[in-house]
């Protein structure tokens, strides 16, 4: 199957697709307009390869899961709702995918490289992998995606806090004088965000 539309098939008139919002894009899409999804996953190739990659570590195994995740992503498309932006939903999709390649060649034993005498057993060796496991490197993901929309649901004087302190590593009194208020009230705001924070994650 071609996402590009078969040779002969009727031209349809589309309008500058670089110019459309993921929205627009995504409606189009579920519209039967496969133009729409080209230009989704155009969009958004290069950012998933690299999510994959990293669960994977293996161009060859990252090329078939990104493979794999657009062409389901094509398929279920009817599924997606728009309570996430297009490029999280399909990079969840780019995960699972990921994941389930690396689920089929988990269990991979190699014998020793040391020859052994006809009737002997091999040395079985596995080397140790000390990395975070792909479900660990999910989990991590949902979480970090979690807590990116908990900040930004954030009043915008709790936000800054957060950001200047926790994200651009500023201490109190600059945060203090760059929102010109006093080193308490900067305390105090971002103890209010971090309540508000831990109670959303929960």
């Amino acid at each position: 199957m071609s996402f590009y539309g078969a040779e002969g098939s009727t031209t349809i008139q589309r309008p500058e697709s670089n110019t459309m919002g993921d929205e627009s894009l995504v409606a189009a899409a579920q519209a039967g307009q496969e133009w729409a999804f080209v230009e989704l996953c155009s969009r958004n190739s290069t950012r998933l390869f690299h999510m994959i990659y990293r669960v994977t570590r293996n161009c060859e195994d990252a090329e078939d899961a990104l493979q794999d995740s657009i062409l389901r992503a094509f398929r279920n498309l009817h599924q997606f709702d728009g309570r996430s932006s297009f490029a999280t939903w399909l990079t969840r999709i780019g995960i699972n995918s990921a994941l389930m390649i690396l689920r089929k060649k988990r269990i991979r034993l190699e014998t020793s490289m040391d020859a052994t005498a006809e009737g002997e057993t091999c040395e079985i060796w596995q080397t140790a992998d000390h990395s975070p496991n792909p479900e660990q490197f999910y989990v991590h993901y949902e979480r970090s995606m979690h807590l990116k929309q908990a900040i930004c649901s954030l009043p915008n004087t709790l936000r800054s806090v957060i950001e200047l302190g926790q994200m651009e590593g500023h201490s109190m009194k600059e945060i203090a004088n760059h929102m010109g208020i006093s080193i308490p009230a900067a305390k105090s705001r971002l103890a209010r965000a971090r309540a508000a924070l831990r109670k959303s994650m929960r």
